[in-house]
């Protein structure tokens, strides 16, 4: 593995799907197929997807001892030495600040909102992620800052009903994240002493969190597109996307709990055909619901 391939894989291009939630104000506002607008956006998404990267790299070095100790993350280029942790920390620091720069150019809330973002990110890395549902707490309030990083991206208010779908849909990742790490940890007979904060998890109860999430998720977001949708669109047919968000979140507690493997299920949902069928399926009859 040649040393830049090692740097790019440091910064995890696999985990920035995660900042399509930036674009979400772009498609719900019904901007989507304005140039200008899908410009910017596209820009806030770049400057987070740098973010992101920086906040992994630091966060490789902070944990390469315990990732030596993990059965898959010793591989990762800090842990496996393919990457020293000063060549990581700098690309970091020049990551955070040109993404940080870019995005105050762009719209001084934006630039706020990505500073908090990486605040938060760096607090969780140094401490807060040692926190049973803390830890959860920070992860969903990250998904909340990159929507409303994308509202200010185009200049449109957020609205709650997107909001409150993303911190539910968000929280249901990380607790799924975690029984997942769980469930492997006792299948495998490993001790979680990897990841502190699942100490103070149990099994059990983040099952039934998970389940209870799951339906008020789908419930939150059926009732957006019979409530809020329609004062937007002009229409409810939105409604009838909920089937592939339920079908989704159903594949997703399948691959977090009843089939636990040393990857996460955030990795194992992009590998996985059925999942990212019905992902392609929900997406596009979002946008022809909205835009048709």
């Amino acid at each position: 593995m040649s040393f830049a391939v090692a740097l790019l894989r440091t910064l995890r291009p696999h985990q920035w799907v995660k900042n399509v939630f930036v674009a979400a104000a772009l498609v719900f506002s019904k901007h989507l197929t304005d140039a200008d607008y899908a410009l910017r956006a596209a820009l806030a998404i770049a400057a987070f997807c740098a973010l992101s990267g920086a906040v992994y790299a630091f966060n490789d070095v902070r944990d390469v001892e315990a990732d030596r100790a993990h059965p898959s993350k010793r591989h990762r280029p800090i842990a496996s030495g393919k990457v020293t942790e000063r060549s990581a920390l700098t690309m970091a620091l020049v990551l955070a600040i040109g993404a940080l720069a870019g995005c105050f150019l762009l719209d001084w809330r934006l630039g706020i909102v990505a500073v908090a973002y990486l605040a938060q990110n760096v607090a969780y890395s140094l401490k807060l992620k040692h926190i049973a549902f803390l830890d959860v707490g920070l992860i969903a309030s990250g998904f909340l800052l990159r929507v409303l990083a994308g509202a200010y991206a185009i200049d449109v208010p957020a609205s709650e009903w997107i909001l409150l779908c993303t911190a539910l849909l968000a929280t249901f990742l990380g607790l799924g994240k975690r029984a997942h790490e769980l469930a492997w940890a006792e299948r495998s007979g490993q001790a979680t002493a990897t990841r502190a904060a699942l100490a103070g998890y149990k099994l059990g109860v983040v099952r039934k969190l998970l389940y209870v999430l799951g339906v008020i998720t789908c419930a939150a977001y059926a009732a957006y597109t019979l409530e809020g949708a329609p004062g937007v669109f002009g229409t409810d047919r939105l409604i009838l996307s909920t089937p592939f968000v339920a079908l989704g979140i159903v594949r997703y507690l399948y691959l977090a709990l009843w089939r636990p493997r040393d990857e996460s299920p955030t990795e194992a949902m992009l590998k996985d055909p059925l999942f990212l069928l019905d992902l392609a399926v929900a997406t596009a009859a979002m946008i022809y619901l909205i835009y048709a």
